[in-house]
């Protein structure tokens, strides 16, 4: 029985070998194989030209040349578009463009354990990595078209469709390298104070009052509703169904935790059905509660379960020591507001995904939030326009467990009391 499926599986991997290599060549695809051989021999043409000059005229040439000049690194706002200028066939990458953060992703790419990098498909122009990436850059930065990244690049519209997704599923298997838990020696350097009021020479150990690992929310990336799920029938006008009747299939849920830095900790994609808050993150706290540093929390919004490692604020009528403990947690929301906020400045493409597939939406939000750390490590950080989340049903107070509202109650106290001496 084993040795059959053995030969069945070998089978199979001879007949998709046997289809990538010799998949005929479709009227476009030929054209484009046709358009890159005449680059390649024009490429080695110009080679030959300026290896057969000396070497004074060669440096004489770069000197004169503005190609020649030092890469600018531009703003992380302008998030790595081209030049006006096109590349020619794919293959020459803009001057202004982020060369660095081009080239530290690349090998990024280079250096992990995938091998999606030497998988080959047939009928397809082949981009160098480098480039995968600046385009692939250029498509997340900016709310363009594949069109017009297609004029820029000289590359088939669907052959940059098939090149940009093809970089996000690379990126993708990042995930666990750049979007990590801290642990240990790095989790306890992660820590800070829950309140600027508390006194340095006491520490929150001895206070009761935990430190801070990091903090937990979500916001909404808008998505083209998949086909079949449009509302044909309702009466409502177009605007306000959108408005007040949008199908939760229309935007993806992005749940993260952020460090005081604002780099992502945690991070969770899911379609805007699910109504699950911090679910999977509570019970894998509880189960490993190793994960969190003694004397330590995680802070979020009200909506999230309140638990021994969750603190949320309280709900309802309060009193003074209530309020504190609210204000108090309030400060530190703006930490995860400004890092969405920095997120979706970067990654001007989150701000409406054309994508009425789930899991290619995902994909792509996924790299965004990856490729979020990796600029975050190079030191390019970019401050966004914190927006206003909509309220929403589930803002009222979330799932309580006996231990949390103990830790809550205990810790309002304190700072109430400390405020107090």
């Amino acid at each position: 029985m084993d040795l059959s499926e053995h030969v069945l599986s070998a089978g199979r991997a001879v007949l998709d070998w046997v289809q990538r290599e010799w998949e005929p060549l479709s009227q476009a695809e030929l054209e484009q194989r046709l358009d890159q051989a005449v680059e390649e021999i024009l490429e080695a043409d110009l080679v030959a030209k300026v290896k057969a000059q000396p070497p004074a005229a060669i440096y004489l040439q770069l000197v004169q040349s503005p190609a020649a000049a030092e890469p600018q690194v531009v703003p992380a706002e302008a998030a790595l578009c081209p030049a006006e200028e096109e590349p020619q066939g794919g293959q020459e990458a803009p001057d202004t463009a982020d060369s660095n953060a081009v080239k530290y992703i690349t090998e990024l790419l280079q250096s992990s354990k995938s091998q999606h990098s030497r998988a080959r498909l047939a009928g397809r122009a082949r981009l160098s990595l480098s480039h995968t990436v600046l385009l692939s850059l250029t498509l997340l930065s900016k709310r363009i078209s594949y069109r017009s990244v297609s004029t820029r690049f000289r590359l088939e519209k669907g052959n940059i469709h098939r090149i940009f997704f093809s970089f996000c599923e690379r990126v993708n298997i990042l995930e666990e390298e750049q979007i990590r838990w801290p642990v240990d020696r790095e989790a306890a350097e992660a820590l800070f104070p829950l309140s600027s009021l508390l006194g340095k020479a006491e520490g929150p150990e001895v206070q009761g009052v935990p430190q801070v690992l990091g903090v937990l929310g979500h916001t909404r990336i808008p998505i083209r509703l998949p086909i079949g799920k449009h509302d044909v029938e309702s009466t409502v006008p177009e605007v306000k169904r959108m408005k007040k009747e949008a199908h939760p299939d229309s935007w993806l849920n992005l749940e993260l935790t952020c460090d005081r830095r604002g780099r992502f900790l945690h991070c969770r994609i899911s379609k805007g059905s699910d109504t699950d808050r911090a679910g999977d993150l509570r019970d894998k706290l509880k189960q490993h509660p190793e994960l969190m540093p003694p004397g330590s929390c995680l802070v979020a919004r009200a909506g999230y379960p309140l638990t021994a490692h969750i603190l949320t604020p309280y709900v309802g009528s309060l009193g003074p020591r209530e309020n504190l403990y609210n204000k108090t947690l309030e400060v530190h929301f703006s930490i995860l507001d400004q890092a969405v906020a920095s997120l979706k400045a970067r990654f001007q493409r989150l701000r409406y995904l054309d994508i009425g597939n789930y899991e290619r939406a995902r994909a792509v939000v996924l790299t965004a939030c990856v490729l979020h750390n990796v600029f975050l490590d190079m030191g390019h950080v970019v401050q966004g326009d914190v927006e206003k989340e909509e309220a929403s049903d589930q803002d009222g107070e979330g799932e309580l467990d006996e231990e949390g509202v103990s830790r809550r109650d205990a810790v309002s106290h304190l700072l109430y009391k400390d405020l107090d001496s």
